[in-house]
């Protein structure tokens, strides 16, 4: 697929409902800075559970939250274009035209079995299918825990088929002094395997 000269990538960013939104927070303002363009799916649940740990009230209506956010971020016009749960039209709902990298950040294990299975009730799930079907690169970033073993074997089931499954459970041997220091450990290695520079965090022996 051409991108588009005004940035240096497109990616498809999704958020459900599971714990960890400080993580989308950080990766989506990296994405920006690094001159992404990013089609940004929330789910419902997220909705909620980013009110409920960062104090984030986000718009409801599409075209106030595109606004919010490019003032929010500094970003391009259309740089962020936040679709509904209904925009079945929109670029990343077909292999035609869809980005061919995703990730979803946090994914809950309710999304990711849904993938796993080849469900395609929301826009999210299809964009999904879409990656996986056009052999593009689909990242998932899981918070639960425990896991249980259909959580195993739905995070099996999408390794073999080529996905990243990528827990967001960071490291500690940056000595982190701050939420942000572990947020941005996972952030970091999100960018890496996207083939994105940055200088975000410390590396193993740095």
């Amino acid at each position: 697929m051409n991108k588009s000269k005004e940035y240096k990538d497109k990616i498809t960013l999704a958020v459900t409902g599971a714990s960890g939104s400080g993580y989308f927070l950080r990766l989506l303002k990296s994405l920006v800075d690094a001159e992404i363009q990013i089609y940004l799916l929330l789910s419902d649940a997220a909705k909620i559970v980013l009110k409920t740990e960062e104090n984030e009230d986000w718009p409801e209506d599409v075209n106030d939250l595109n606004t919010y956010l490019q003032n929010k971020y500094q970003s391009k016009e259309q740089q962020i274009i936040a679709l509904t749960a209904k925009d079945w039209f929109s670029p990343v709902a077909s292999g035609s035209s869809a980005p061919d990298k995703m990730i979803i950040c946090p994914c809950s294990c309710g999304t990711l079995a849904s993938i796993a299975q080849g469900v395609s009730n929301n826009l999210i799930e299809r964009s999904a299918d879409v990656i996986l079907k056009e052999r593009g690169q689909l990242i998932i970033m899981p918070r639960e825990t425990p896991f249980s073993t259909i959580h195993l074997r739905n995070m099996l089931t999408l390794s073999e088929l080529g996905v990243t499954v990528m827990p967001l459970a960071p490291g500690f041997y940056h000595q982190p002094k701050t939420i942000e220091d572990l947020q941005d450990f996972m952030v970091a290695r999100v960018l890496d395997h996207l083939k994105i520079p940055h200088k975000i965090g410390k590396r193993w022996c740095e």
